[in-house]
């Protein structure tokens, strides 16, 4: 399939040629997999602007690799701007730009990542602790709220945790609920739900700046996001403003709990709908609880290889970002499995569709069967099919996602939990993907039965300085 679209730059045609694409890359994948690709560049007839699809990890080496210079978002997620604000991401330029993303990097590094364990297992286990000993619950709202706490928790701090939970939440319901696809390619029309969004940024903003104002002026060195911008400064030594570290706590907080509940509801849908693999990991929770004496720590979820290719496979099938867009400032070329060559002309937008990419036949055996097993050291599917052969979490490279390690950590803390203390079924069929949603959670509730175990003990093991 080889697409090439030229047209002129219209945001109206594009938002039709990006949603019809999605549609399209949809479709093929999930219509049992269809993928018997003889090209990877794909070319509509009519253009409303110059767009190359690239399917295959063949073609994906330069689309992931490049410097921004010559490939990078441009002015793509502009939309992000009115959600974060314009001191952060695409409000600003890409000098700043870089040096906010080594920030984000550096905070969010598997060794600082150690102290935030403790504060998510205790929201998890407070959580789930207020259930009945048995009763159905909509799976969907029960990840959001819980995911909410934590990150109120471990990127907000104790400050809106424990003093203005509830009004937060409200406010930043506003914020997710103002993005839509009309709000990617119409950011800033008058419509209430932008209205609301606007409002809802603005006192949330004078909240959080409040908050950083008053840990710097009582010296404070909390553990948790908040005080890691705080403490932070741009290579020229300058430290961050309120509204700076405002901005980078929302786009930190949107991406981690949104896509996080993604994850986690897709995830657990899909283990519920398997007999052998529900066997599997609840027997791997057993084992390690017993190994550790209970104990949780860090090391411990590293050691859930099960549960962790459970989460992979769910989000190979069901990618947050069903699309990747980027834009091209230099003509470059690609070979694709064929042995043939393209030519990709500067100014062209290049869109990588994740759902098809993550399905290819040659590469994953029955792709459109959720299958944890293909990621196991025994078949290692994606790395036996090469680099991008799995891009879910972004691909890697210039582009790759910085809070991959943060997303693991808080959904095992989550499935863990349910799957050692619940037995749970999937009451509702299986979901189908809501495409009203700038993420694809599932639509409608997803309906599960839980009944109590008798409790399986779960302590949190203090780090020390062997296990660091």
């Amino acid at each position: 399939m080889d697409y090439l679209l030229t047209s002129n730059a219209s945001s109206v045609w594009f938002a039709i040629v990006f949603v019809s694409a999605i549609a399209v890359a949809t479709k093929m994948a999930t219509t049992r997999r269809r993928t018997t690709v003889d090209s990877p560049c794909m070319k509509p007839s009519r253009p409303p602007m110059k767009v190359t699809f690239l399917i295959g990890q063949e073609v994906l080496s330069h689309f992931f690799r490049a410097p921004a210079s010559e490939i990078s978002r441009g002015d793509l997620f502009e939309f992000t701007v009115p959600m974060f604000g314009r001191e952060v991401g695409y409000g600003v330029n890409r000098g700043t730009r870089d040096e906010q993303l080594r920030i984000f990097v550096e905070a969010l590094k598997p060794s600082k990542l150690r102290s935030n364990v403790e504060p998510m297992l205790r929201e998890v286990k407070a959580y789930f602790s207020k259930w009945a000993d048995d009763g159905i619950v909509d799976l969907k709202h029960e990840i959001e709220e819980v995911l909410m706490l934590i990150s109120a928790r471990c990127l907000l701090g104790k400050e809106v945790r424990e003093k203005m939970f509830d009004e937060f939440r409200t406010l930043f319901r506003e914020i997710e609920n103002g993005v839509s696809f009309v709000s990617v390619f119409f950011p800033y029309i008058p419509i209430p739900a932008h209205r609301r969004r606007d409002s809802a940024l603005l006192k949330i903003t004078e909240t959080l700046s409040e908050i950083v104002k008053s840990r710097r002026r009582s010296g404070g060195t909390e553990e948790d996001m908040m005080q890691r911008l705080i403490d932070s400064k741009y290579k020229d030594g300058r430290s961050m403003t309120e509204e700076e570290i405002t901005g980078m706590i929302m786009t930190l907080l949107f991406a981690g709990k949104l896509t996080s509940a993604h994850t986690s509801t897709w995830t657990g849908a899909c283990i519920l709908s398997s007999t052998k693999c529900l066997t599997a990991v609840v027997a791997e929770q057993k084992a390690i609880i017993r190994k550790y004496n209970g104990q949780v720590d860090y090391n411990v979820l590293l050691e859930m290889d099960t549960l962790h290719n459970c989460i992979k496979e769910a989000l190979r099938l069901h990618p947050s970002a069903p699309m990747l867009v980027r834009k091209a400032h230099k003509h470059f070329t690609v070979l694709t499995k064929q042995g043939n060559e393209y030519d990709i002309p500067k100014g062209h937008t290049l869109a990588s569709p994740v759902v098809l990419n993550n399905s290819m036949p040659h590469i994953y055996k029955d792709p459109e069967v959720y299958d944890p097993d293909r990621f196991s050291p025994e078949r290692t599917e994606d790395k036996a099919g090469g680099k991008f052969s799995y891009t879910s979490f972004g691909g890697g490279g210039n582009h790759g996602c910085f809070g991959e390690a943060y997303a693991y950590m808080q959904i095992k803390i989550i499935w863990s939990h349910l799957l050692r203390n619940f037995d749970l079924q999937l009451m509702s069929p299986f979901p189908k993907p809501d495409w009203s949603k700038f993420v694809l959670l599932p639509r409608g509730k997803v309906l599960v039965s839980y009944k109590r175990r008798q409790e399986v003990p779960s302590t949190v093991q203090e780090e020390t300085e062997d296990s660091a």
